[in-house]
């Protein structure tokens, strides 16, 4: 079965959130996210985005995901997978791998 696209998005900003004590920034954790989904999924196509929600927001979506982080409605880093969150805070990577396999992708057994 060949597996969707997904759309993975990490909403964060430059300063660590201030519950998540000892755990990455928001850059750190999409550059991380990154590296661990295309070692553990080698060519399987998938699209990450990173928004800042302290600088410009481009659209009504991303603005109102940003406002209830803001607003501690969620915690930062946000992650979503195809509109779902999968993590927030202190992001892990089993719910993150959970989701994609459920979308189709399939591990490399040799990682």
């Amino acid at each position: 079965m060949q597996p969707t696209k997904p759309m993975i998005e990490i909403y964060g900003t430059a300063v660590i959130c201030a519950s998540c004590v000892n755990a990455p920034s928001s850059k750190d954790t999409y550059e991380w996210l990154q590296a661990a989904i295309d070692r553990k999924y080698p060519d399987q196509p998938y699209d990450i985005r990173y928004i800042d929600i302290e600088g410009p927001i481009e659209n009504e979506r991303d603005q109102d995901y940003a406002t209830r982080i803001q607003e501690d409605e969620f915690f930062y880093p946000l992650v979503l997978i195809n509109n779902e969150v999968v993590g927030e805070g202190y992001v892990q990577l089993k719910p993150v791998f959970t989701a994609l396999e459920g979308l189709g992708f399939v591990p490399d057994i040799t990682v």
